[in-house]
């Protein structure tokens, strides 16, 4: 074996051997072939040549300079058209298996809540908006209200690992999530698509573009609608619809080609999710008995401009963009039905959480010309949020307590840079840092009153060079941070009322490699992650026999350690055959730290899965047939700080297999073939009369679901 991999083989075969890991033994005897397709020259046996197209250049537009993926010196995973296209379906939840060290938190109808590397918000029941996760759509800030990240026509994904202490602040302690759709052209296509599927599964979607006059401007347009029954059976309704999803979206896109060297980009969307929320059975079965289905609601409109140009020797750039999201997630507080809890009856629950958000930013940065020397960006940014809410909380119809409504404003301002200097042997390094201030007010119907003011700084420091002749190598320390706040409700205890800012530092190392003569291309990356004053979702249960005196809050724990790899490998051994692998491994804990008469220090954080894998295999290529597999696997991982509940581990497989002629193709795909049953979100507390004796109470993931698709391009 070659010595440079050795390190990263047993790491990742010490960790395999674990129990919670032997999962990934697969993904490990991977390496040894990475290395002999990496270098086939030094393998022993000859090899038959095989044509290998030339390695797509990948374009990161996360970063705070658009680049190649290989010059940022940060642990990223991208997903191309392509890829979005064969291995998704209809939701960015449907992709988050290949995005190793992602994992998500449901207790919603779609993926709302992220965890990166264990780090990540779990719900939103009390508390201002305080997301650890960055989400973007083409510019525009959904960062905790991520649901409108449907797929139709989506142009790539990127996920950046770790803190964005310098490029995007205190909205991206744990990493960004940002969602590019496909841009305006001047080629005139057209895309139309329906799909079929079972569950009374069915979608369709166009869209379209093409040249504006003869200078260079162009426009596009997406539309597109889902629906579906869902994966549970409401027995009290007789209806398989009550979990359902109704998903429509509408996107536009504009390339305005200002004078020369001056352009405009400007996106709108338009997302509305009317989805059913029946997602819990009082014996965790798929089917329900609530009498008062839940609703998991959200109507975004937003619009971004970016504009760019050159003033003397300088490039400019403006990012302005605003959204406004309307919600309404409301659940069955019982689960049940008075002819179910017979003599206890009325024990009838229900709780209605209704919000409007709405966001403003603008980011104007200035560029020097890259290659002359030292390359720096320096900018300003400001983001103002806004966020009303109202609490409904119900007893057999009557208000078991007082609504609560709020008000929550914050305004952000954040001044940053970053610079690049080439050092000697062809190494160069990049240093960035970022000084933000965030600025709050609330104030809610019990006549509570926060005003918090917190000054955070964060920044990096990478060093990378060339590792042979295609290979790179990083090393990165980076500290990330993330706003204090405050929790609201009237169960909340005064004592908790209000946290402190968390600040995370994360060393991290990697490389990258790539053989167009063997068609590989892969990168490993090694991270260690210090939290301090790290900030916990923690719960508890008031009243036994109230299922929704059970209170969310956040609360400072001691501190905390996050560390691991991720990997990625794409290869293609013979033309039209592409073999894929990602792995995470994790381990995450909390250090110093007690929940009431609990002692937690050294348990692992919550969501935070000790290993994730996949591995997809795809044929084919151009006209005629084309298969792909796609086999996904998680560990099981506590669900929540305030008990030891955990999820089981499971593994997802999905098959499709096409057929195209011209500009017309047929897709017969099936998704969770095995129809496994597993969980994605638990609450452990008393709910059943007459002991409330704590019990788990599971959401289940999605179930197998096969249906068609056909599609026609022009």
């Amino acid at each position: 074996m070659r010595p440079g991999l050795w390190p990263i083989y047993s790491y990742a075969l010490r960790a395999a051997c674990r129990p919670q890991g032997r999962a990934v033994a697969a993904w490990i005897a991977l390496l040894p072939v990475v290395q002999f397709a990496a270098h086939p020259a030094t393998a022993a046996s000859p090899v038959v040549a095989q044509p290998s197209p030339a390695l797509e250049e990948i374009i990161v537009t996360a970063s705070l300079r658009e680049q190649p993926l290989a010059a940022v010196p940060a642990s990223i995973t991208v997903l191309g058209q392509e890829t979005l296209q064969s291995a998704g379906l209809q939701h960015f939840g449907d992709v988050l298996g290949l995005v190793p060290n992602l994992n998500w938190s449901g207790g919603t109808s779609r993926p709302r809540f992220l965890q990166l590397r264990g780090i990540g918000e779990l719900e939103q029941y009390q508390g201002a908006p305080n997301p650890s996760v960055g989400f973007l759509i083409d510019d525009i800030d959904l960062s905790g209200v991520g649901m409108p990240a449907t797929l139709f026509d989506a142009q790539q994904v990127e996920v950046l690992r770790g803190p964005q202490g310098t490029r995007y602040g205190a909205n991206a302690l744990a990493g960004l999530v940002k969602i590019k759709t496909r841009d305006a052209a001047t080629t005139p296509d057209f895309h139309a698509e329906v799909t079929g599927a079972e569950n009374d599964t069915w979608s369709a979607g166009m869209a379209g573009g093409g040249p504006i006059g003869s200078a260079g401007s162009a426009w596009r347009i997406a539309g597109q609608t889902f629906s579906s029954d869902g994966f549970q059976r409401n027995d009290y309704f007789d209806r398989d619809d009550t979990n359902g999803r109704d998903e429509s979206t509408l996107r536009g896109k504009l390339r305005w080609e200002l004078t020369p060297g001056w352009r405009a980009n400007i996106a709108a969307l338009y997302v509305d999710i009317d989805n059913g929320f029946d997602a819990f059975a009082v014996d965790n079965s798929r089917t329900t008995l609530a009498d008062k289905p839940g609703r998991d609601a959200q109507r975004t409109r937003g619009v971004s401009a970016d504009i760019a140009g050159r003033i003397v020797d300088y490039a400019v750039r403006s990012v302005s963009a605003y959204a406004r999201s309307d919600s309404v997630y409301s659940f069955d507080g019982d689960w049940g039905n008075d002819a179910y809890w017979g003599e206890f009856a009325p024990y009838d629950y229900f709780s209605r959480y209704a919000r409007e958000r709405s966001t403003l930013s603008q980011d104007v940065r200035i560029e020097s010309d890259p290659g002359g020397g030292v390359d720096w960006v320096a900018g300003l940014y400001a983001l103002r949020l806004h966020e009303d809410s109202q609490q409904r909380d119900e007893f057999a119809g009557e208000l078991l307590r007082p609504l609560l409504a709020t008000s929550y404003a914050a305004t952000s301002i954040a001044a940053y840079g970053e610079a690049e200097w080439p050092l000697s042997n062809q190494l160069s390094l990049t240093a960035g840092m970022r000084v933000e201030t965030r600025s709050a007010d609330y104030s809610d119907s019990d006549g509570a009153r926060f005003d918090p003011r917190d000054a955070m700084v964060g920044g990096q420091v990478s060093l990378q060079g060339p590792l042979g002749e295609s290979n790179q190598w990083y090393a990165t320390v980076a500290r990330g941070y993330k706003a204090g706040g405050f929790n609201i409700g009237q169960l909340v205890p005064d004592e908790r009322r209000q946290f402190t800012p968390e600040y995370l530092w994360n060393a991290e190392s990697g490389m990258r490699f790539s053989s167009a003569e063997a068609g590989v291309q892969g990168d490993i990356a090694f991270f260690y992650m210090w939290r301090e004053d790290q900030q916990v979702a923690t719960s508890f249960q008031l009243d036994p026999g109230d299922p929704l005196s059970y209170v969310f809050y956040t609360d400072n724990a001691a501190r905390g350690r996050n560390y691991g790899l991720e990997a990625s490998l794409a290869w293609q051994p013979v033309e039209r055959l592409n073999l894929g692998a990602t792995l995470g491994l994790l381990h995450s804990e909390y250090v110093g730290y007690r929940y009431g008469d609990r002692n937690l220090d050294g348990r692992e954080q919550a969501h935070a899965p000790g290993y994730q894998y996949s591995l997809s295999a795809q044929w084919g290529g151009g006209e005629g047939w084309m298969a792909r597999v796609d086999l996904n696997g998680v560990d099981a991982f506590y669900f929540d700080t305030s008990h030891d509940q955990r999820s089981a581990p499971y593994t997802l497989l999905n098959l499709k297999a096409a057929y195209l002629r011209g500009p017309w193709s047929v897709e017969a795909w099936v998704r969770n073939v095995m129809d496994e049953n597993y969980g994605v979100r638990g609450f452990y507390f008393g709910l059943e009369p007459p002991d409330y004796a704590n019990r788990l109470y599971l959401q289940r993931g999605d179930g197998r679901l096969a249906g068609i698709t056909l599609q026609w391009r022009w």
